[in-house]
């Protein structure tokens, strides 16, 4: 038999968890047991985090191409036939380009808000779905005026360039350029919205 003061002597003390500052970047060492604790919490909290910004910054991006779209497209008169008005095609993009740039021009209202603040700018209970669904109507109204701004161009391009049509061509790139940085913001919210619970 063995004396149990022997067996208190051996034992050690366990050594103390190490310090991390989450605030300059650093990471806490993964422990055996951490798999589903602290360590799952914090970099969910990283990813919510990036993803919040990235959407933000997509966001903004979108409401200055709109805002380019628009401006390039209405200052676009050199009279006669080079007047953006009389076209059809080239009103549909400014209406559009002015709607995407309300539209995103709120959204990004509200998460600068929802970043200072902490609290949303009005509470939503689903504001993911209007997030994704808002994103894709947006998304589709891009696409398509800038796809039915862009035979009209190429035709009158096919007479000869000019300014009209250059600054029409450049109208339209933003539009789609607005597209871009509004589909990925959508995946965004579509990601938000799968992954948000409903408990």
């Amino acid at each position: 038999m063995s004396n149990p003061d022997e067996e208190s002597q051996h034992q050690t003390a366990p050594a103390p968890a190490p310090r991390v500052d989450l605030e300059a970047g650093q990471s806490p060492a993964p422990a055996q047991d951490e798999s589903f604790g602290v360590g799952l919490v914090i970099r969910r909290w990283r990813r919510e985090d990036l993803m919040r910004k990235a959407s933000l910054g997509l966001r903004a991006l979108s409401l200055l191409l709109s805002l380019l779209s628009f401006l390039i497209m209405a200052c676009n008169n050199h009279g006669d036939w080079r007047d953006f008005n009389k076209y059809e095609e080239y009103r549909y993009l400014v209406g559009v380009a002015i709607l995407s740039a309300l539209y995103t021009g709120g959204q990004t209202f509200r998460q600068v808000h929802q970043l200072y603040f902490a609290k949303d700018l009005p509470p939503l209970k689903h504001a993911a779905a209007v997030d994704f669904v808002g994103d894709q109507v947006m998304a589709y109204f891009l696409l398509s005026s800038a796809s039915s701004a862009i035979p009209l161009t190429n035709r009158m391009r096919e007479g000869g360039d000019n300014v009209f049509t250059d600054s029409s061509a450049a109208a339209i790139s933003m539009s789609l350029l607005a597209f871009l940085a509004l589909a990925c913001t959508s995946v965004i919210a579509g990601y938000k919205l799968s992954a948000q619970s409903f408990i």
